[in-house]
């Protein structure tokens, strides 16, 4: 890369804490369809800015999800002290490409099938009535409950380590370890900690599991590999898990978030919902997922020889970020209203969930968790109102995960 093809892209700085993911998007898209970010640490990387440019990305053979082919880790300016570090040091197969992404892809898509999801609704309609059912316990005396902590994290968290077979004296540090991957205010030391304690808790939960077989995840990934149908090594197996327990609960909770805080500001797009049938909610769903994904910004593709993208040419071993939120107010895909929210939009295609090989493989249970739990929320609590100004509702400290700290709500 030349200073001068450098010098010829717009840059912007990402704020860390994510304090305003679609205007920073908004900023980024009037910049040009390509302009270099600068992460924490002063690393520069790219980013597209459009729905077109970053559907080819996603799709492009050319480019690679293997962080081993990012020329700042192979050159050491990447250490495993860096904030980000752990999203992006791991293996499993969203950082693997081709016959290792297959390999490692293989035994999920034949265990975590779409018939194995919807067995989980009686289980799961029961975990939401519940956690419905306890909500004004957790009242402070002023009437307010934070429905983030208090329901919206719950809902997918109990299934995923149901799912998954996690011991339940263990999912509160589980949780801890999770969130704290998706901060970006979190010190060096912080982030090798978290990369010991959650390997060391998975490494546990393998070995229980291989003494202790279930109707679970991790029994059926284990006995998979056994048969020697479709082997994990162990250190796959670990990172295969933990980015399902990771991506299975963040942001299913960061979904369910959103959409509450749209309904609750779009009164009329609240009585649609609450008058409509199935169909009428899950195009809430998708309208959520559209227009306020529950992933701002994710890591990282890199090219395998250089490549242009948009006229603006690109050098093998760059990273490029994708900016799943910002492009789904992309007016140039989603129309000259893509800054609205609106159920009874024609259904466009998102990227919410990525697309290409890399298509996440639980977007079938986070929909099936919103359009469980979202429903039967407004049913429950029909006057369910916000209890703080919606500019007053603090954003989850990071520009990976886009949501709020703290949903406080009134239930009447």
């Amino acid at each position: 890369m030349t200073d001068s093809v450098t010098a010829d892209v717009p840059t912007i700085h990402l704020d860390p804490m994510g304090t305003d993911h679609h205007g920073e998007a908004a900023r980024m898209r009037e910049l040009g369809p390509v302009v270099r970010v600068i992460l924490p640490g002063d690393v520069a990387v790219w980013a597209v800015t459009t729905h077109e440019l970053l559907a080819q990305l996603v799709t492009n053979p050319l480019v690679s999800k293997d962080w081993r082919n990012w020329s700042r880790i192979q050159s050491g300016e990447i250490t495993d002290e860096w904030p980000l570090v752990g999203m992006i040091k791991v293996t499993n197969m969203v950082t693997s490409d081709g016959d290792t992404h297959q390999r490692l892809r293989r035994p999920v898509t034949r265990t975590f099938t779409r018939g194995r999801v919807e067995d989980l609704r009686p289980r799961l309609e029961e975990n939401v009535n519940g956690l419905l059912d306890a909500l004004p316990s957790h009242a402070s005396p002023d009437g307010v409950v934070d429905l983030r902590q208090h329901f919206a994290y719950p809902v997918p968290m109990n299934m995923i380590c149901e799912l998954f077979a996690v011991p339940v004296e263990w999912r509160q540090r589980l949780r801890e370890l999770v969130e704290s991957i998706f901060l970006t205010n979190v010190t060096p030391e912080e982030v090798v900690a978290t990369q010991r304690e959650r390997h060391d808790l998975l490494n546990r939960l393998v070995d229980l599991r291989r003494e202790e077989r279930g109707n679970d995840l991790t029994s059926a990934l284990i006995e998979l590999g056994e048969q020697g149908e479709e082997t994990l090594t162990k250190e796959e197996l670990i990172d295969t898990i933990w980015l399902f327990l990771t991506a299975g609960h963040e942001t299913t909770l960061s979904l369910i978030v959103n959409g509450v805080r749209a309904l609750l500001t779009h009164p009329s797009q609240l009585e649609l919902a609450m008058n409509g049938d199935a169909a009428t909610w899950h195009a809430v769903v998708e309208e959520t997922l559209r227009w306020d994904a529950p992933i701002g910004n994710f890591p990282a593709r890199y090219p395998l020889e250089d490549i242009e993208i948009a006229g603006v040419p690109i050098p093998r071993g760059e990273a490029i970020l994708a900016p799943y939120s910002g492009v789904g107010r992309d007016s140039a895909h989603h129309g000259q209203t893509a800054d609205e929210f609106d159920i009874t939009r024609p259904p466009t295609r998102h990227l919410a969930f990525g697309g290409g090989p890399h298509v996440c493989l639980g977007a079938h249970l986070a929909r099936l968790e919103a359009n469980v739990a979202l429903p039967a929320l407004f049913a429950r609590y029909p006057e369910l109102s916000l209890a703080a100004k919606p500019e007053e509702l603090v954003p989850v400290p990071s520009f990976f995960s886009n949501s709020a700290a703290a949903l406080p709500v009134r239930l009447s």
